[in-house]
């Protein structure tokens, strides 16, 4: 039973909520949906906390006020974005009053919390309901009465973030914007995390990554609940930030009020917060060269950041910024992010798709358009993305060249013999007909019992694919290696291995000195393809 903090547990406690926020940080960037959808909430925070713990750490003594004043001063050199700010005030307010009493019990703690809140409320101009806002009052106005009866921090914690869920939960009937989209707040989500990872610490559980399925639910339900018109609503467009540092001599706190109430006539969303060292703002505003010019009547700008967020919301519905316009251009069709990377390096677009993600026509097309070149070669890299690869040809404007490769490593290989000087009907040759020089190889986990070319395959086995099974077996370098074994060494010049999302790095080059000891003329390469369902792609040629 732990009744009373020390300046260590502090510490410890802020890593936790840091670490735990950190692992979390894209599920809270998935939540993201006001003021615009830019996806940063998470990210926000997280970085906040980073700061948070930079600026703990430069403090090697273990004096409580010194800790609490660096936790302070790094959340508020780190803060980013609305939520940044308001969680770096939270802060404050928390560390400004628990060097105030001689020993941290719980009630002190739940007084630190309710200070914190007062501090982040009185930090935003126009507070909003069904935010981090409400999310840190009602917790800590919880934390206050239960505290009196709860000595234990394990228990403490426990049903503060119990309280925390529920108010959590009940954010969209405050928030009509929340309600729409279908998701709670990011902020309070964020501050939740931070308080998990605070009692994960005190309760000695280990923090690991989320699953990879709820994070994409979560994506899923984000981005397609917006409403894609939203941006018409917005008042100021752009998100302005920075830091006044230096303060002028003549310079007093009633100026930084001064300043707060000039930014609430040019904008909105206006937080000003920080003393005579350092003050941080953030405002939204149609003329941020006036909300920057108030500042340097006061001192020295730093760390400045000002973004279009109505632009910022059509790129994001649109998907990707179209490209200037060229004469050619490339498509590749993919997974993975070796993968996508390779084909970026070759001067490629690529759009998400393959195995399980074939993408429809219109996806093509709309990434065909992106590409806005006259002429688009595009590769398909699977045998069932070709058809409609076929169909995006009749609804595109420019002049859609299909190369039909039925795998990735065949679209690397086009790539190699593609010419943007050449005519189209010779590159399209020249493209497709590399692609009988080589051999592909995909190896991959059986998923239902079944017979097939002369083999009889059990659910898990290890299958490696060539068209048809070419070999089954347990184990996955015994099933490369009986693949290999195949060939004639004196037919094999280059093996190249692209391990999937499923392989370490480790396990990769583990394999890949097996190759080499069976094939010590050839040239063997181990690459990261990022590949989802299959374990390895694998070229001879």
């Amino acid at each position: 039973m732990k009744k009373v903090l020390s300046v260590a547990d502090i510490k410890e406690l802020i890593r936790g909520g840091k670490l735990n926020l950190t692992i979390n940080r894209q599920y809270v960037d998935n939540l993201n949906v006001f003021p615009v959808p830019d996806g940063d909430t998470g990210t926000n925070m997280s970085l906040t906390m980073t700061s948070t713990v930079k600026e703990m750490d430069t403090v090697q003594d273990g004096d409580v006020r010194a800790i609490c004043a660096a936790i302070a001063k790094g959340a508020l050199k780190g803060a980013r974005g609305n939520s940044g700010v308001i969680l770096s005030q939270i802060l404050k307010g928390i560390t400004d009053t628990l060097p105030t009493e001689k020993t941290i019990t719980t009630k002190v703690f739940a007084a630190a919390l309710c200070a914190g809140s007062e501090k982040a409320y009185d930090a935003v101009v126009n507070p909003k309901e069904g935010t981090i806002l409400t999310v840190i009052r009602l917790i800590s106005d919880y934390a206050e009465r239960t505290a009196r009866r709860t000595p234990d921090f394990n228990d403490f914690f426990a049903k503060i973030i119990k309280k925390g869920e529920e108010v959590l939960a009940d954010t969209p009937k405050l928030l009509p914007v929340l309600a729409k989209a279908g998701v709670v707040d990011s902020g309070g989500q964020g501050l939740l995390f931070i308080l998990q990872g605070m009692y994960n610490v005190l309760a000695g559980i280990e923090m690991k990554e989320p699953e990879a399925e709820e994070q994409q639910a979560q994506q899923t339900i984000s981005a397609a609940s917006v409403d894609e018109n939203d941006y018409e609503n917005i008042t100021f467009s752009y998100c302005t930030e920075y830091f006044i540092v230096n303060l002028k001599k003549q310079t007093t706190l009633a100026d930084i009020d001064k300043l707060r109430d000039k930014l609430c006539k040019i904008g909105d969303c206006v937080l000003v917060v920080g003393d005579l060292s350092a003050v941080k703002v953030h405002v939204h505003t149609n003329t941020p060269n006036v909300a920057l010019e108030y500042a340097l009547k006061m001192g020295d700008l730093d760390n400045m950041k000002i973004e279009n967020m109505r632009e910022q919301y059509k790129k994001i519905h649109a998907g990707e910024d179209v490209n200037e316009h060229t004469e050619v251009g490339v498509l590749s069709i993919c997974t993975g992010e070796g993968f996508k990377n390779i084909f970026n390096e070759f001067g490629a677009n690529v759009m998400e798709g393959g195995q399980t993600m074939n993408p429809s026509v219109d996806d093509i097309a709309s990434n065909v358009r992106k590409v806005n070149a006259d002429t688009v070669y595009i590769l398909p890299n699977n045998k069932n993305i070709i058809l409609a690869c076929e169909r995006a040809v009749e609804i595109v404007d420019c002049n859609l060249v299909i190369v039909p490769t039925k795998d990735v490593l065949q679209g690397i290989a086009a790539l190699t013999a593609f010419d943007p000087d050449c005519d189209v009907e010779t590159n399209k040759v020249n493209m497709t007909d590399i692609l009988d020089e080589m051999t592909s190889v995909e190896i991959t986990h059986a998923v239902k019992d079944a017979e097939a070319d002369g083999f009889e395959v059990k659910t898990g086995d290890i299958i490696a694919l060539s068209g048809n099974i070419i070999a089954r077996g347990n184990d996955v370098d015994d099933v490369v290696l009986d693949v290999l074994k195949k060939y004639s060494p004196d037919d094999i010049c280059v093996v190249d291995l692209y391990y999937g999302a499923s392989v370490t790095e480790d396990a990769a080059a583990s394999l890949t000195e097996k190759v080499e000891e069976l094939l010590p003329d050839c040239d063997v390469r181990c690459i990261n393809g990022g590949q989802p369902h299959y374990d390895y792609f694998i070229s001879i040629a």
